[in-house]
């Protein structure tokens, strides 16, 4: 389909699972099962794996499938949220699930030595965790920022942040801001069992209206049932930061290549790897809105598609902060209280960017909606850095101007 404006419909490719290539993906994992796999050198040039590559990633990530069994008890509700900290609310990885990690894992992003040019002032990194649900689809954790905060207060947005020195790596970066807003420990030693966090890629960097360099650090939380492991509350429970989190939640990553909610069968799982052999309770009816909204805008210079992703929570335990009389985790409750009201949470901007940039690289497929065909944003950043409006110093709050793109797409 064409992904710029062009003033004609345009029948979108189905972004659904081939099932030929799922039947051999699935066959992969099957004969892989009792082999060990090695991580690929390559980089994933392009974002369509032919169906050949993508049962060899599931093979590779088969070994790590083989030896971890499933979570969910035979009685239990599979309409039910799962959990990031949770690992009794998590199944192995179906077919499509690692596939998709083993593209993330494959993907090489282009150099971009400007990144060690750019002062502390500009960098900054965010974290992509995904986890496996119940049905071994992967899931996206997101957070709310909290009401208090000067830039970008109350939107949608990734554990993430500045960097506090020029030695950090973005990876770095994304890790401590993570553990300083959901408690997510930076030291994996540190991470209790079952869990472990594999960082699988770096995107390519995008820039913030408040001239930021951002790079995106996808990892995914691996987690496997240890009966002897610590309980829920001892292990990986989120401790927010009132002042810069006022909830965490997630999101169905396959869902941001969709134009609708997905509406799974009893018993289904998204993403077309779901096991729906034995029948299961119906999904509670999605709250009332659309999944999606996009509209295209001149920014940089050019088409730009902006995305609004309304994710249902009706069926998940959003996190919040403690409350505290009179103090910024009581503003925090306030916020979630009244977004939760309409049972979704809004995912836009600069976060629903990288979440459909994200999920294309993963599934090797383009989505049902309009978009911009590049990934990030570094052309602009490097026509930025040329008219040296990059530099150590900026004013308190200032932003990106029309002009200011308008100068800087000259020079790129």
């Amino acid at each position: 389909m064409s992904t710029e404006p062009t003033g004609q419909d345009c029948t979108p490719e189905p972004v659904g699972p081939d099932p030929q290539e799922v039947a051999l993906i699935t066959d992969c994992v099957r004969d892989a099962a009792a082999a060990s796999a090695s991580e690929p050198t390559g980089a994933a040039a392009e974002l369509d794996l032919d169906v050949t590559a993508a049962a060899a990633a599931a093979a590779a990530a088969a070994a790590d499938i083989s030896n971890t069994t499933a979570t969910t008890a035979e009685d239990e509700d599979d309409t039910e949220g799962s959990y990031y900290w949770d690992a009794t609310t998590m199944a192995p990885l179906n077919a499509t699930s690692a596939a998709a990690v083993q593209r993330l894992r494959s993907f090489r992003p282009p150099e971009f030595p400007l990144w060690d040019q750019l002062p502390l002032s500009r960098r900054a990194a965010v974290l992509v965790l995904l986890y496996a649900d119940r049905k071994g689809d992967l899931r996206v954790v997101i957070t709310m920022r909290a009401a208090s905060l000067r830039s970008y207060s109350g939107h949608a947005a990734f554990p993430g942040g500045k960097a506090d020195s020029l030695e950090e790596t973005p990876y770095q970066i994304a890790r401590r801001e993570a553990w300083e807003e959901i408690g997510l420990p930076i030291d994996d030693a540190k991470l209790p069992k079952p869990f472990r966090i594999e960082h699988l890629c770096y995107l390519p960097f995008n820039l913030a209206k408040t001239e930021l360099v951002v790079r995106p650090c996808v990892a995914f939380l691996h987690s496997s049932p240890d009966p002897s492991g610590p309980t829920v509350e001892e292990a990986l429970m989120p401790r927010l930061d009132a002042k810069e989190v006022a909830a965490v939640f997630s999101a169905p990553f396959h869902n941001f290549l969709l134009a609708t909610d997905e509406v799974l069968p009893a018993g289904g799982g998204g993403g077309g790897g779901g096991d729906s052999e034995s029948p299961q309770e119906s999904p509670p009816p999605l709250p009332k809105g659309e999944w999606y909204k996009g509209s295209w805008m001149n920014w940089h210079e050019e088409p730009w598609r902006l995305h609004y992703f309304f994710v249902p929570v009706h069926n998940q335990r959003v996190t919040k902060p403690r409350v505290r009389e009179g103090g910024l985790a009581a503003i925090a409750e306030h916020l979630e209280e009244e977004q939760e009201d309409a049972g979704r949470y809004m995912v836009w901007g600069m976060t629903a960017r990288m979440l459909v940039d994200a999920a294309r690289l993963a599934y090797g497929r383009e989505p049902e909606f309009e978009h911009n065909s590049h990934l990030g944003d570094e052309r602009m950043i490097e026509g930025l850095h040329r008219m040296g409006r990059l530099g150590e110093k900026k004013k308190a709050g200032s932003e990106l101007t029309q002009a200011d793109l308008k100068e800087a797409a000259s020079k790129m």
